[in-house]
């Protein structure tokens, strides 16, 4: 396999994202989604493991709202882990392909953030998930939503599938969790997401279509996203969005 194609993930898509994720409103504000749900539905967390870690942004965050939690971070890619080691020194850190994880009893809580939509066999990464936690141990998935939004971005990126709730929730529970929540989200900006992407060429990279967006822009979609935040705080549940943030826990 190609260096593109090989675990599902572009290999040089690392040095964009570690430049690009400190100021881009997708990033930033799927991070205060991601440490709302922490907080939201854990209690007493003292280990919690990211499966897919890339440069180690969520971790980066998640180290700062839990200061004491002991972080470990999982990557296939070894280019994403220089990153995450420089960004999150206070974590331990695997080379691992995440279907092949054979931790048993082991943490607190797991996230995999936009990773399990890259693994064809997503099923079996649920599973050890499922081993690798404690009882009553979290699992926390955001995923990319709705195949009528496939477009080359999501070529582009290796995407396997992109999901619907219902497909989530049952590949979730049928690897033994109990699923607590889930909601979409960038659900205000999807119409404009759905328009931009379908007309997207071939010949359009990831970074132009995706990341590369005028400062303007970018202030304005965050600004947005801040708004959709705090109706999904208020217990808002979006049905439609970009985004799937999923909690469950092992019973």
């Amino acid at each position: 396999m190609n260096n593109k194609t090989q675990g599902g993930f572009p290999p040089d898509a690392f040095d964009r994202l570690a430049t690009q994720e400190d100021s881009s409103w997708w990033f930033r504000s799927r991070n205060k989604i991601i440490l709302w749900a922490i907080t939201k539905y854990t209690s007493n967390l003292e280990t919690f493991l990211e499966i897919g870690c890339g440069t180690g942004f969520v971790l980066q965050g998640i180290h700062k709202t839990f200061p004491s939690v002991a972080l470990h971070g999982d990557e296939y890619f070894e280019e994403g882990l220089k990153y995450a080691k420089i960004r999150v020194p206070e974590a331990s850190f695997r080379h691992l392909d995440a279907t092949k994880m054979e931790d048993r009893n082991c943490y607190d809580a797991i996230g995999a953030f936009d990773v399990i939509e890259h693994i064809k066999d997503d099923g079996t990464t649920l599973k050890n998930c499922f081993q690798a936690l404690k009882k009553e141990g979290h699992l926390f998935l955001t995923v990319p939503q709705h195949m009528w939004l496939w477009s080359q971005v999501d070529e582009d990126a290796c995407h396997v599938r992109r999901y619907t709730q219902s497909e989530l929730r049952c590949k979730v529970e049928q690897s033994g969790f109990h699923v607590l929540a889930s909601s979409s989200f960038i659900s205000f900006l999807v119409p404009l997401m759905f328009l931009s992407r379908k007309s997207l060429s071939k010949e359009t990279s990831v970074s132009r279509s995706g990341l590369e967006i005028s400062s303007s822009l970018n202030f304005l979609f965050e600004a947005i996203m801040q708004v959709e935040i705090f109706f999904i705080k208020l217990g808002v549940r979006f049905p439609f969005g970009g985004s799937l943030i999923l909690v469950a826990k092992k019973p």
